[in-house]
């Protein structure tokens, strides 16, 4: 087979030189297949293949040949597509690294003794403090709705504080998209396989289980999609919960508010802790309008809050999107904390 190729290769560079001997070129070499030239191959097996030097299928004339015989053909190429956007410092953190990974455990780890604590108290008659802000509360003010005898519950958001929304997060950033609420709602329904559970979520779901402390997820996914959005918990190990019951969406045209669903909650369970990834997890009170974020942030850290983070609410990393991403430069840089390079570096 070898030794019939090379006999086509030297009778078709034969051919090509008598062409040349007698002052044109006799025959053209067709579309798709591979030009010879001193024996070898110079052209792929490409159909749509037209660019040989002069243009679609123009051969130079003899008077063109140097005398070593014919060039190369040069062969087009198609540009190679753009290379997409590189996620944003948020995603990278957040999907990608080890220090995200070691955050949420550290939450569920903390979450995960206070399980244990508050399953051991009830057990021996001891009170259980409540985590729920009772009606008529203010941040520098909190009360709790009383426990009494009621069942134990955690409550938990569901978007990157117990699922991580990774096939959603990729699209946008490969193809520069912004929050759509339409598309959004298109990947609660379809989002199965694309997710993954936050690190440290399922050890500590497993656990309150063991020590029957009942998992309530309450989130601002949609209500229409609340049987896709418990097949999700399921299949990344978190247990199905019960829409209505243990599953508390947002009904269409509700607003983004989580009090009324909380108390819901705490009428029925005494809510020993609380997980979330935005200060609306915990408090609507941390959302009045026109609060700024510097009086968001003294609020999460007054003296009546400070003691819960980490005793009782755990808060989850987020740097990709929701309520911590606001603010200008005198909102986050206070001006007495302002420096100056002596050396002059960074003046304006």
């Amino acid at each position: 087979m070898a030794r019939r190729a090379h006999g086509l290769a030297r009778a078709g560079t034969a051919l090509i030189a008598a062409s040349l001997l007698q002052g044109c070129v006799a025959m053209a070499i067709p579309a798709g297949a591979a030009a010879l030239a001193g024996g070898k191959v110079v052209l792929d097996d490409r159909k749509d293949e037209r660019a040989i030097r002069g243009g679609a299928g123009v051969q130079p004339s003899a008077a063109a040949v140097p005398p070593g015989g014919l060039p190369p053909v040069a062969v087009s190429q198609p540009p190679a597509p753009p290379p997409p956007p590189a996620p944003d410092a948020g995603m990278q953190f957040l999907f990608g690294s080890g220090e995200a990974a070691a955050l949420g455990n550290q939450a569920y780890n903390a979450l995960i003794a206070r399980i244990k604590a508050s399953a051991d108290y009830r057990e021996l008659n001891f009170p259980v403090a409540s985590l729920v802000l009772a009606p008529g509360s203010t941040l520098d003010a909190p009360r709790f709705v009383p426990c009494e005898n009621k069942p134990l519950a955690m409550v938990l958001d569901i978007d990157e504080t117990a699922l991580l929304n990774i096939g959603y997060e990729d699209n946008d950033a490969r193809h520069g998209l912004s929050y759509d609420e339409e598309r959004w709602k298109r990947w609660e329904a379809t989002g199965s396989g694309a997710v993954a559970a936050v690190p440290g979520a399922v050890a500590a779901i497993k656990a309150a289980r063991r020590a029957n402390v009942t998992p309530v997820f309450i989130s601002n996914r949609s209500t229409l999609n609340a049987e896709a959005t418990a097949r999700l918990l399921d299949e990344v190990g978190l247990g199905l919960p019960r829409n209505g019951d243990t599953l508390l969406l947002r009904p269409d045209g509700a607003g983004s508010g989580k009090d009324e669903r909380r108390a819901t909650i705490a009428a029925r369970y005494c809510v020993i802790a609380m997980v979330g990834d935005q200060l609306g997890d915990f408090s609507d009170l941390f959302n009045v309008v026109g609060m700024t974020p510097a009086a968001r942030r003294a609020a999460a850290d007054n003296d009546q809050l400070r003691s819960l983070w980490g005793a009782g609410w755990y808060m989850l990393p987020n740097p990709v999107y929701g309520t911590a991403l606001k603010g200008g430069f005198d909102d986050i840089f206070p001006t007495d904390k302002r420096w100056a390079d002596p050396a002059g570096q960074g003046a304006k």
